[in-house]
This record gives structure tokens, sequence and C-alpha cells, in this order.
């Protein structure tokens, strides 16, 4: 494998193979300017206000998706744990959400879809579209983009650390055990389920690079 992270992927599987595929982006988004800036501690406060309102947009539908897979998933204890999800990012991840927004001064635009940029509408999309198609397998693609790349930004190690709760409190909601565990369980599951149908097989690929192009346009749409 030519890429880096902290998740146990197996050689010549799904992740794998996914992760290869998508190396461009992902490694342009892992080191995109907002995630160094953010561990310096040095994001303008209006880049940081647009992203934060745009990344806030994402949480119904991301919701629904993680609604999605508990109603989907094939075994009692992987429902269990999404579910378990869930209360996580209504009670840590919204709770950030709230406070950065009234600390940069921003809008809540969950219901101002004119507001978002077009990366913010695609991943809207596609997250949207993963939940509504009862496929598990879809749905796990989407939500291990969105958890996986974030995971491997956060948990660089060569960047320090900000002193801004801003910068700080979204670095470490995407880092540490709990999260790399989250992260291993995605991918795990989606190794699982992962289609043996060649089509199905692309298709899925081409989604997962999809979702990770769009997730570096959206860092790079904060600027």
């Amino acid at each position: 494998m030519s890429y880096t992270t902290t998740l146990t992927v197996s050689p010549h599987g799904a992740g794998d193979a996914l992760r290869t595929a998508a190396e461009t982006d992902w490694a342009a988004a892992v080191d995109h300017r907002f995630v160094r800036e953010l561990f310096a501690g040095t994001v303008d406060e209006a880049v940081l206000r647009t992203y934060v309102e745009q990344d806030y947009t994402f949480f119904t539908d991301f919701v629904a998706l993680l609604g999605g897979c508990v109603a989907t998933a094939p075994k009692p204890e992987s429902k269990i744990r999404y579910a378990t999800q869930l209360g996580m990012l209504a009670a840590d991840e919204d709770t950030y959400f709230t406070r950065a927004l009234e600390a940069v001064g921003g809008e809540n635009l969950q219901r101002r879809q004119d507001a978002w940029k077009q990366p913010t509408r695609d991943f809207n999309r596609l997250m949207h579209d993963a939940a509504q198609s009862q496929n598990y397998a879809q749905m796990l693609t989407v939500l291990l983009v969105a958890e996986w790349l974030y995971l491997d930004w956060g948990e660089r190690t060569d960047l320090g650390e900000p002193d801004s709760w801003l910068h700080l409190d979204w670095i470490d909601l995407h880092r540490g055990e709990d999260f790399r565990a989250w992260a291993q369980f995605l991918l795990d599951e989606l190794e699982e389920v992962w289609p043996a149908d060649k089509t199905e097989q692309d298709r899925l690929t081409n989604l997962f690079c999809e979702c990770v192009a769009v997730e570096r346009a959206f860092f790079d749409a904060a600027y």
C-alpha cells in the first residue's frame, strides 16, 4: 500500500482497493491547506465560518444515513453500533457546531439550500441517495469516506496542536481510540458485505472515488 492510515486494512481487500483508487484526491484532502491551518490554529475566521456553516448542513442527511444503516445492517450487533453512534453524534458533534457557529458569528444553513456551495450540495445528495437506496453496501461506502478520511487527517502527528478550542475540538472529534474503532468497524462491515459481482464492485468504487473528490472540493470551497 502506498498510503498511510491508522486502520487495519486487509491487503488486496475492498478497503485497500478503494483507497488505492482514490489516492490522489485522498492525499490532497488529508494534506489540504485547511487541515494544516486547522492544526496550526491559523484558519482565517471567515474561512472557518464558511466551513462550519457548510459542514453543519450535513447533519440531517448524515443522521438519515446512519438510520438507514440501523434499518439495513444484517447483524443485530451492527444495528446497535450504529444506534450508539447516533447518540454520540447528537451529544458531541451537534454541541460543537452550536458553540462554533456562535463563536464565529455563523448561520445555521441546514434549511437554507440556496446558500449551500456546490460541494455541499453534492455530498448531501450522495448521502441522501445512499440512504434512500436501502442498499447497505452503498450506504457504507459513502459513510466510510466521511469517517475514514477525517480520521486520517485527524490523526496526523506532524502538525502540532492548536491553542484555540475552535480548532482543537474539531480535531479531537476525529481522532483517538473511539473514533478509530468506529472507522474500523465501518471498514470491516464493508469488507463483509462487499459484492462478488464485478459490475457492482465497479459502481461502488466509482461512488467511493466521487465522495473523496467531493470531500476535497469541500475543503477548497471554504476558501
